[in-house]
């Protein structure tokens, strides 16, 4: 086994085996289990990155197995400077997950942490996976544990938000399969997705794939319109579920147009690119006004997580490295800061149960040392300068600039909408005197609670102050990308 299946198993093969204890009888040998696991995972993939040379475009640390031989279907891993930090920063999400359960789940622990593990290096798999049909094995199985996870531990209607993330997710991977097939065929039988680079396609049956990719990846971003289930699954899932949800799982989505869209059907990506930015305006404008209006903490996130997820597909799709390295940095800022955000809301509903922002009012008051980090992700949110989200934004707007003034406009509006409903909600719950009962009774964040969040804090500090790291990593491997992208497919 490579560095890469270390990662990935890692965590699945402490997950399977949490799932043999009984359910609360050895609950506290679990935890530990389940912290074990997370700090395993997490140790195994840092030699990833000290040993990743930033030199090369192409993929590194590469694994290639047969698999299913008839199909001619390989086990064949590999990272290059994009898909290395989903790696590292789904590993870290995965330990702050297990530590911030570490009190609040007291049922059917085992089952809780081992989703959670098996899900983190499921999604590993997506991120490393370079044959079409083991990328789409791993897509397809993240939603067995995020399923299980928002429908058992989840609230209220926790049984609708299950099934309508599921079918939403699964219905638009139908289309990805097909895809996936029609270009096995065409590439007489391989599902390698370097043979699919070079596989020539005329423009209708780039333009019906493309849809196809879109059908999968727009829905797990999730672009407008298709954006409708988020908000629904973020106030069900328990605040674990929404951390990794938010934090990686969107991140799938935008990969997949990475990795699939742009290098097998450039002349369809680069026709259909006007109507991309148009629904990421759509996303980055209309959906931070919605933002505004919400009175429950989670759907004020969850609505916060569509615009930003905008800016990610803006600058995919503007085809110029500035824009393609802010969507990036973007994406790895947005899963620091909104697993943060989520993390934040669930201290608050672990002590008052409610998520609505008129329970709240003065808690600056009772949790000093909580409204600290709170205050520091909440100006990350609005995009700070000095903070993980003003990194990205900045370079994608920057770049829409450059390819139009007012395309550059639509998008910096999205500072002025995020720091709007931001700010109404951190003025609201954190500020101004004590009016509720049940806040003047708040205990401010233990030392588990405080640890959790000073690593996030850290995180978005050092993104924010020195984002050079993440940009030299990955920059060799997005100028690949792009050059992919400019290659015509249509046959002579």
């Amino acid at each position: 086994m490579g560095l890469l299946s270390i990662a990935i198993w890692t965590p699945i093969i402490f997950g399977l085996v949490l799932l043999l204890f009984g359910r609360d009888q050895h609950a506290k040998v679990v935890r530990w289990m389940a912290l074990v696991g997370a700090l395993l995972s997490l140790l195994v993939t840092i030699p990833l990155y000290l040993n990743f040379d930033a030199t090369l475009s192409g993929m590194q640390f590469v694994e290639n197995v047969s698999w299913i031989e008839r199909f001619n279907v390989f086990y064949h891993l590999g990272i290059d400077g994009i898909s290395i930090w989903f790696i590292l920063l789904t590993a870290f999400m995965t330990l702050i997950v297990v530590i911030a359960a570490w009190e609040v789940i007291t049922e059917r622990v085992n089952q809780y942490m081992g989703a959670f593990l098996v899900l983190s290096g499921l999604m590993m798999g997506v991120f490393a996976a370079l044959d079409a049909l083991l990328f789409y094995v791993f897509f397809e199985a993240t939603l067995i544990p995020m399923y299980l996870i928002i429908g058992v531990w989840g609230g209220p209607r926790k049984i609708y938000a299950a099934f309508k993330f599921f079918l939403y997710t699964l219905l638009g991977s139908v289309l990805l399969l097909v895809g996936l097939i029609y270009l096995y065929v065409q590439s007489s039988g391989s599902f390698d997705l370097s043979r699919w680079y070079e596989l020539p396609l005329d423009s209708h049956v780039q333009t019906l794939l493309f849809f196809a990719f879109f059908a999968a990846f727009a829905v797990k971003v999730p672009m407008w319109p298709v954006h409708t289930w988020l908000p629904d699954v973020h106030v069900e899932a328990p605040t674990g579920g929404s951390a990794i949800l938010a934090a990686i799982m969107l991140k799938l989505g935008a990969y997949g147009f990475i990795r699939f869209s742009l290098p097998i059907l450039p002349d369809a990506s680069h026709t259909w690119a006007p109507l991309m930015l148009g629904l990421s305006l759509v996303a980055v404008i209309y959906v931070g006004l919605v933002a505004l209006v919400q009175e429950d903490m989670k759907k004020l996130v969850a609505y916060s997580s569509v615009a930003h997820m905008g800016f990610v597909s803006l600058g995919i799709f503007l085809f110029t490295p500035l824009g393609l390295e802010g969507a990036l940095v973007q994406m790895i800022a947005h899963g620091f800061v909104s697993g943060a955000m989520f993390l934040c809301i669930g201290v608050l509903y672990d002590r008052v149960h409610s998520r609505e922002i008129s329970s709240y009012g003065g808690v600056i008051n009772t949790m000093p040392k909580f409204t600290a980090f709170a205050l520091l992700f909440s100006m990350a949110n609005c995009g700070l300068p000095g903070t993980a989200g003003f990194v990205g934004e900045w370079m994608v707007i920057l770049a829409s600039v450059k390819e139009n003034l007012w395309l550059g406009l639509g998008a910096a509006t999205a500072l002025i909408f995020g720091a709007a409903y931001t700010l109404w909600m951190v003025k609201r719950v954190y500020l101004g005197p004590v009016t509720k009962p049940d806040v003047a009774e708040l205990k401010d964040i233990n030392a588990r609670e405080f640890f959790m969040l000073l690593l996030l804090g850290l995180a978005v500090i050092a993104m924010g102050v020195d984002p050079k790291p993440f940009t030299d990593v990955m920059g060799n491997s997005v100028t690949e990308l792009l050059r992919l992208a400019s290659l015509s497919k249509i046959p002579a």
